[in-house]
């Protein structure tokens, strides 16, 4: 009988997660409860499932505050009283206005206000006072009649033992130091769960409020349907009209995509149609295909992937470019009548075309129907540390030895200690609402049905509650995802178009795997800037597998990926690539299914595939299985049964019971980080579209990657690569340059983007300016057409962008600082006259290159007209360069080189180790792998160059320079600075 309890949802207020909850309700002998967790209804809804499970009737509500105003408390009547409160305060959030003192004329909502905030005289039908147990003894004396308007308030919102961790978050909420804390900004330290017994005797002397609230919580029930699909029932407002709809058009893409008389493939098709219509996915699929059509027809770039590519259905609608048949994916692992979990489409589209999309969606479908998923920013390990570090008054530095040196002596004091004491209970604790990194929702009824909405810096209304909770009622969320892999392909292709006239058509991929200058790009890992092959790991993995061919480069998309790589079975796969006659199988059927992999399970495919094939499972039970063994379930008892299953059809079958256990354990110890060969298949379709463009269009793919800032590496590594391709990368020119990159024959000019401390006001203005009035002529020109202020001059006349006047950047400098020492006004038309009188007469002013490099060091971050190597105090450029390291195989050599980056592991004794990455002096990468002991002398240290002495490996083809020394190699003074 609680109608107000806070789980910690009621972001740092709250200290009980839901289970807490309902574990003290069970302890306590309560029956009944509402979740009123403050201004939202997150949890709400897990609550009310969660407390089924238990037998407990669970109400919702939601407690309503102007910051730590407590104004009234909303007890919902039934789903449309629950509606009705996220109803006010989603438009109290979309308003960004306080909320008012007396609540609004609710219907279906009872309202408790906090005793001595409202008077009786004002209440309606609706409202009521609560009486918190202290406030007994003050309502004594007070007349009878009033008793008839009171109820019971005994909320809770923290376990006795964290009275201490609620005034932690309540300063962390206030940014103040706990000895800073207002009386008015915490709970009372009352605010615990007490036994049912114990709460009846405090009110005996009160039975009036007891009997009120029994009644108030008695006409209340909320029934909420766990099982039905929220999502848009149909799309064209008839199911018979959606089945109609789909399979016309799967059937016009059938013929594009496997002709017309692929009688194999139009069996797979009808039997997928098939199980769409009988679970009711018609409309999912179409809003997907059309949101995927107006994609196409904006002339957008994208590539549908995840669990969705394993449809032959969402094949020939376009939604993907995987053919599941050709690569033998199979539709249960997408969708089957046994899954509990609903599936959903990945949709990756261009960092920069993504809003555009999100436009679409939400005009297209009916407002407040439509939202983009909510998510939950918790409290993790560095992120606690700082937080109560800086509620204790800690300086940064002690907060950062605490975080960084946990066990060093020094951290050894009284606050500390409080601090560690708190530490694990804060753990994943709710920080802050956030947004799913894609999610959208588009329901049949309005999503207030389900929780309020927050409203995104871009004003689209947001869940309060997020994906696993939004799974578990019934929704399949569209994932509507950003990458800028993308853009580099439409950027690339319009580059192409706009010199040549050419156009290109990346849509039908499957020309690429065959190509043979394709395939010698992917052998020697010539990928910088493309999709997910990039990084040194995946380089350094596609020369070791010798990767020439798409099926190879799904594996490895899969391979590489932590889980698999760390397990050692991405050690097994290579070695199995490079000697598959000396394979042993555990069983023939392993031979059978998993051929294409040499026996190792790559994909959770290969789960589904072995449990039907050996295990007797069908596919469906088969992708049961794999979600509970990757703990995507929560059914234990389920678990058990099919495991019980399996192992009975395999003593029917005759199997050894060890060999049996031993695959079973495989099959659960992989499922935990296993990788959908759906998701592979997708990437290594983006990868050689991407390698396409670089391989026959190079110079035009590096301004595209350069236009979208990149991927994996830094603006650094796609001048250099530019530069590789046969590119002359020049610095930005006023007279020339754009606010991005652009390629005039072979020349690169960088755009303004580039200059780390332009304006970007006057980044766009420049070439804007110039479009609409002409070239600039002359310093003073350039600034009374652009306002261009002294310091933005320095920086453009600095970085070479006015070297069009033929005139050394000193002597611009003093004529910029004379310019502008008057009080000159910009003016917005072309400029007839020019009024400086005369340029200063100065002597001839030194220079050098060594100048110019420091300035492109610290305008741009890194040497455009040479590189570092310039700046080099030594000629000392090493023994060999990348290209010769075959030749000094198992020898000691020394190298030098420009540090590009580096990525600490652990060994099993918890040691760190580094593999770096750096460029040679003609700009080649190599890597080089840094041992515990030798990186604790000789460290690496960030930008720079360095000389690096070791040994030369291999593995299976790749080498690399095992360090036992190395150090920064000193550079050049400015002489500016001398």
């Amino acid at each position: 009988m609680l109608l107000n309890l806070h789980s910690y949802f009621s972001l740092r207020y709250g200290t009980m997660s839901l289970d807490d909850l309902i574990q003290g309700m069970l302890l306590g002998g309560h029956d009944t409860a509402v979740l009123t967790d403050i201004n939202n209804s997150s949890g709400s809804l897990d609550f009310l499932r969660k407390g089924r499970e238990h037998g407990l009737n669970i109400l919702a509500g939601m407690e309503l505050r102007n910051g730590d105003t407590l104004l009234y408390v909303g007890v919902a009547r039934n789903q449309a009283g629950f509606r009705e409160l996220n109803e006010f305060r989603t438009r109290y959030n979309q308003e960004g206005r306080l909320l008012p003192d007396r609540a609004p004329e609710f219907k279906d909502v009872f309202v408790v206000y906090p005793h001595g905030t409202t008077p009786i005289t004002a209440l309606r039908d609706f409202e009521y006072i609560g009486i918190r147990p202290a406030q007994l003894n003050q309502i004594r004396m007070e007349p009878v009649a009033n008793f008839g308007r009171y109820v019971i308030l005994a909320p809770v919102t923290f376990a006795p033992q964290d009275y201490k961790l609620h005034q932690q978050l309540r300063a962390i909420d206030h940014n103040l130091l706990f000895s800073q804390l207002d009386k008015s900004m915490i709970a009372a330290p009352d605010e615990v769960f007490v036994p049912h017994a114990q709460l009846m005797a405090w009110y005996r002397d009160f039975p009036q409020l007891i009997q009120h609230t029994n009644r108030l919580l008695g006409q209340c029930s909320f029934d909420f349907d766990f099982s039905v699909v929220k999502n848009k029932a149909t799309f064209t407002d008839h199911h018979q009209r959606d089945r109609e709809m789909l399979h016309q058009y799967t059937m016009d893409g059938f013929g594009c995509r496997y002709g017309k008389h692929d009688h194999a493939a139009l069996e797979r098709v009808t039997r997928e149609l098939a199980i769409i219509e009988k679970l009711h996915f018609s409309s999912y699929f179409l809003i997907t295909d059309d949101i995927c059509r107006h994609a196409r027809g904006r002339g957008f770039h994208y590539v549908g992937r995840g669990s969705g590519a394993n449809s032959a259905v969402a094949y020939c609608l376009g939604i993907t470019d995987v053919d599941p048949i050709a690569l033998h994916l199979p539709f249960e692992r997408f969708l089957n009548p046994k899954r509990q979990r609903p599936p959903d489409f990945d949709i990756d589209f261009s960092w920069n075309e993504r809003d555009t999309i999100y436009d679409y969606i939400f005009n297209r479908y009916q407002s407040g129907h439509t939202a983009l998923m909510g998510a939950m920013s918790t409290f993790r390990s560095r992120s606690i540390l700082r937080e109560l570090g800086k509620v204790y008054g800690l300086p940064k530095a002690e907060i950062d030895r605490l975080v960084n040196e946990p066990e060093n002596m020094l951290n050894k004091n009284e606050v500390t200690d409080t601090i560690l004491s708190v530490y694990n209970r804060m753990t994943d604790f709710p920080n802050q609402r956030t947004i799913h990194a894609s999610g959208v929702l588009i329901a049949e009824l309005p999503l207030t049905n389900y929780s309020a909405m927050d409203y995104s810096a871009k004003g689209l209304p947001t869940m309060q509650l997020d994906m696993h909770v939004a799974e578990d009622i019934g929704f399949e969320k569209f994932d509507i995802l950003s990458q800028r892999g993308i853009g580099h392909i439409r950027d690339c292709r319009e580059i192409v178009r706009q010199r040549t006239g050419q156009v290109i058509d990346t849509s039908n991929p499957s020309r690429f795997f065959t190509d043979p200058n394709i395939a010698a790009q992917l052998k020697c890992a010539n990928t910088i800037g493309c999709f997910y092959l990039e990084s040194p790991a995946m380089r350094q993995l596609l020369i070791k597998l010798q990767c020439d061919n798409y099926l190879t480069l799904v594996a490895a998309s899969s391979i590489i990926r932590p889980g698999v790589a760390s397990s050692g079975m991405m050690a097994e796969y290579i070695k199995r690539h490079h000697r598959p006659g000396d394979v042993e199988y555990p069983h023939p059927v392993f031979k059978e299914q998993l051929e294409e992999t040499y026996g190792v399970m790559v994909y959770q495919e290969d789960v589904m595939k072995i449990a039907n094939a050996y295990g007797g499972l069908d596919m469906a039970d088969a992708d049961v299985l794999r979600r509970m063994m990757s703990g995507k379930s929560r059914s234990r008892d389920q678990l058990m049964e099919i495991e019980g299953r399996f192992f009975t059809n395999c003593r029917a079958r005759g199997y050894d019971e060890k060999v049996s256990r031993d695959i079973w354990r495989q099959m659960e110890s992989f499922a935990g980080y296993s990788f959908n060969k759906a998701h592979s298949a997708s990437f290594a379709v983006e990868s050689y579209q991407s390698l396409y463009l670089k391989t026959y269009f190079p110079k035009e793919f590096m301004v595209a990657v350069l236009n979208n800032y990149g991927g994996f590496y830094n603006r650094k590594v796609y001048v250099n690569e530019a530069k590789r391709a046969g590119a002359r990368v020049v610095l930005p020119c006023v007279n020339r340059s754009a606010f991005n990159a652009t390629i005039h024959g072979d020349d690169i000019y960088l755009g303004f983007d580039c200059l780390l401390h332009l304006e970007e006001r006057l980044a766009h203005r420049i070439p804007e300016e110039r479009k609409a009035n002409g070239p600039y002529t002359s310093l003073e020109n350039f600034h009374l057409r652009t306002g261009a202020r002294l310091e933005q001059l320095v920086i453009l006349i600095r970085a070479g962008a006015m070297r069009f006047m033929g005139t050394g950047k000193k002597e611009l400098l003093w004529e910029a600082h004379l310019l502008l020492s008057g009080d000159k006004k910009a003016v917005r038309s072309p400029v007839l006259f020019e009024t400086m009188s005369s340029k200063p007469v100065l002597p001839k002013l030194d220079t050098s290159p060594i100048e110019d490099l420091y300035d492109e060091l610290e305008l741009i971050g890194f040497p455009v007209s040479g590189s570092l190597f310039d700046l080099a105090k030594s000629t000392y450029r090493g023994e060999a360069g990348a290209v010769d390291l075959l030749q000094h195989k198992g020898k000691t050599i020394r190298m030098v080189g420009d540090f590009v980056m580096d990525k600490t592991l652990k060994t099993k004794r918890g040691d760190a180790m580094k593999f770096g990455t750096f460029l040679d002096k003609d700009g080649v990468f190599f890597d080089t792998v840094h041992f515990p002991q030798t990186l604790g002398h000789y460290p690496l240290r960030g930008a720079g160059l360095y000389l690096i002495e070791g040994k030369v490996i291999e593995d299976f083809g790749c080498l690399s320079i095992e360090v036992a020394r190395c150090g920064k190699m000193p550079l050049k003074l400015d002489p500016r600075s001398e």
